[in-house]
């Protein structure tokens, strides 16, 4: 059985991330139009027609503006918890949109996957990270963390893959021209996590299982792919670990395709 996992796209214009395996795909956030999306699963030579549901961690746009094109007709299962469902509520989101509601803690099934829902530190109604798992395999993707959780660790600790979140470097983000009440969120506990906090959580969590690790959600202004890899690399090498694939999430284009 082989197990897909590529990130479509992954920064604030929008994120969404697609799992699969040879018969049940989802995507874990919606933050692409239709269109785009449709188009970034046909580069990896996946059917729109073969996703089965789409799990959302929380309610922002950058992860749920393709919400509505893709749920178009009910064919695409909507999962959420109340939390996530009543943030999109109050911003007056579609209210013809079908959910599927999960308790966060308590694991489900979409076709061959199940899916673990976890608490993360963001600044949203009820915000989740993913474990999909499938045949004693595991993935996670978390997104969206201002800063890392002893649940987290616990949850990621025995994957194959991951999605972390690099948002920004703490030297760039200092440095940049946006609103000092702005920078706060960003580097605060319910914001964005940085990469010297992502390379700590990686570095931590990479035992036996891990094989790759993306760098998510990168900030155009306030990081770059070479800072995130960097330190990512590093503190893999200081401790010893050498066998773990780090790439890039990127925000214009898909991922490299990870099959396992």
């Amino acid at each position: 059985m082989a197990f897909r996992l590529c990130v479509l796209g992954s920064s604030s214009a929008g994120n969404c991330t697609y799992i699969g395996s040879d018969t049940t795909g989802l995507l874990i956030d919606a933050g692409l139009s239709g269109r785009e999306t449709v188009r970034r699963l046909g580069e990896i030579g996946v059917a729109v027609e073969s996703i089965r549901a789409i799990c959302l961690t929380h309610e922002h746009t950058d992860h749920t503006s393709g919400l509505g094109a893709l749920h178009k007709g009910g064919r695409v299962e909507l999962y959420a918890n109340s939390g996530t469902i009543e943030g999109l509520q109050a911003r007056d989101v579609n209210e013809s949109l079908v959910w599927k509601v999960f308790s966060t803690g308590s694991p489900f099934q979409v076709g061959d996957l199940t899916i673990e829902p976890f608490s993360v530190p963001h600044d949203a109604y009820d915000p989740v990270g993913f474990i999909i798992g499938c045949e004693g395999r595991r993935v996670g993707v978390v997104t969206d963390m201002g800063m890392v959780t002893g649940l987290i660790r616990e949850r990621l600790r025995h994957c194959v893959a991951v999605v972390v979140e690099a948002n920004h470097d703490e030297r760039l983000l200092k440095d940049a021209d946006r609103p000092w009440r702005l920078k706060q969120r960003i580097s605060g506990r319910q914001g964005h996590l940085s990469n010297a906090n992502a390379a700590a959580l990686i570095a931590e969590i990479a035992g036996e299982s891990l094989v790759v690790a993306y760098l998510a959600h990168l900030s155009q202004d306030c990081n770059r792919p070479d800072l995130a890899l960097k330190a990512v690399e590093a503190a893999l090498q200081l401790r010893g670990i050498s066998r773990v694939s780090v790439r890039l999430a990127p925000h214009d284009r898909v991922s490299e395709v990870w099959v396992g």
